[in-house]
C-alpha cells in the first residue's frame, strides 16, 4: 500500500521539489530576522502536500493516456490499484491542505503554489502537452515555482539577483533534462499520443534544443557570480562540473544510437543540485567569515 501511495504522489519527483524549496527558502533567509525550525517545517509540509497533490491530480488526468504507454501503465490509477475518484479526492485535499499550511508560512508561497498548480494541472496538462512539441517550454514554470516559493516564504524580494539566478537555473535545466527522457521513450509518447518534440520534430532538431538549453543552463551558473556571492565553493564545484556536462553533452550529441543519454542525464541532474546547494554555501561561509 505504501508503494502504492508513493507511485501515485511521484515521491522521487517530491523529493527533488524540497530540496529545490529548501535551497530556496535558505538563500532567501534573511539573517537579521531569527531563525525558526518550526517555519521552515511547515513550508517544508505545505510544498510537500501541494506538490504530491498536484502529481496525483496528473495522474488522474492521463490515466487513460498511461494505459497506452509501456512506461506508465503500472501506474496506481492506470493500473486499477487505486479508483479514480480516490486518487482525486486524495489529490484534492492534498493541495488544498499544502495551500493552507503555505498560507500560514507566507501569502506570497502560497499564492505561487496555487499559479503552479493551476499552470501544471490545467494549461499544460490538458491543453499544451496535448497539442504543442515544445510544451516543455512553457510546462517548465510549474516545476521551477517551488524555488520561488521557498525564496519568498523568508524574503518578499522576488525579483532580487538571488531569487532571478535560482529560477533561471531550475528552469532552463528542465528541457534538456524532459528532452533527453522524451528521445529514450520516444515511442511511449507516440503510443500515447503525446506530440513530444521528438515525435513531433524528430531527433536531430530535439538535439539543437537540448543543445541550446544547455548552454543557457550551464551559462547562467557560470556568471552565477553576478547574480549570487561566490567564494571557493564556485570555484570548486560549478567551474568543474559545468565543463563535464558540456562533454557528456558532445558525448550524447555525436551518438546516433542515444547509448549515451544516461550519462548526460545523470550529470544534468548532479549540476542542477550543485548549482542550487553552492549559493547556499558560499552564502552561509561569507555570512560565517569562514
Amino acid at each position: 500500500m505504501l508503494k502504492t501511495y508513493l507511485d501515485l504522489t511521484k515521491f522521487g519527483i517530491v523529493i527533488f521539489v524540497l530540496i529545490a524549496g529548501l535551497a530556496g527558502y535558505v538563500t532567501g533567509f534573511q539573517f537579521e530576522t531569527a531563525f525558526s525550525f518550526a517555519h521552515l517545517l511547515q513550508f517544508l509540509l505545505g510544498l510537500y502536500l501541494v506538490s504530491s497533490g498536484s502529481l496525483a491530480m496528473n495522474q488522474l488526468q492521463e490515466w487513460r493516456i498511461d494505459q497506452k504507454m509501456p512506461r506508465t501503465r503500472k501506474r496506481p490509477i492506470a493500473s486499477g490499484k487505486i479508483k479514480p475518484v480516490a486518487g482525486g479526492i486524495l489529490a484534492v485535499c492534498f493541495i488544498l491542505a499544502g495551500l493552507q499550511q503555505l498560507y500560514i508560512v507566507s501569502v506570497f508561497s502560497a499564492w505561487i503554489g496555487f499559479f503552479s498548480v493551476i499552470f501544471y494541472n490545467i494549461f499544460y496538462t490538458m491543453w499544451w502537452k496535448k497539442s504543442w512539441a515544445y510544451a516543455a517550454i512553457p510546462g517548465a514554470l510549474p516545476g521551477t515555482l517551488p524555488v520561488t516559493m521557498g525564496y519568498v516564504a523568508t524574503n518578499p524580494d522576488v525579483f532580487s539577483y538571488e531569487s532571478v539566478y535560482l529560477f533561471l537555473v531550475l528552469f532552463l535545466w528542465q528541457m534538456p533534462h524532459f528532452w533527453v527522457l522524451a528521445l529514450k521513450y520516444k515511442d511511449d509518447y507516440a503510443a500515447g499520443g503525446i506530440p513530444v518534440l521528438p515525435v513531433a520534430k524528430g531527433r536531430k532538431k530535439t538535439v539543437q534544443q537540448i543543445g541550446i538549453y544547455t548552454v543557457g543552463f550551464v551559462g547562467i551558473a557560470l556568471l552565477s557570480p553576478l547574480f549570487v556571492h561566490a567564494s571557493w565553493c564556485y570555484y570548486f564545484f560549478v567551474l568543474p562540473i559545468s565543463c563535464k556536462v558540456f562533454l557528456e553533452f558532445l558525448r550524447f550529441q555525436k551518438r546516433e544510437d542515444d547509448k549515451n543519454w544516461l550519462r548526460f542525464f545523470l550529470w544534468t541532474n548532479l549540476a542542477v543540485l550543485v548549482y542550487l546547494i553552492t549559493p547556499v554555501l558560499d552564502k552561509w561561509n561569507f555570512v560565517l567569515g569562514y
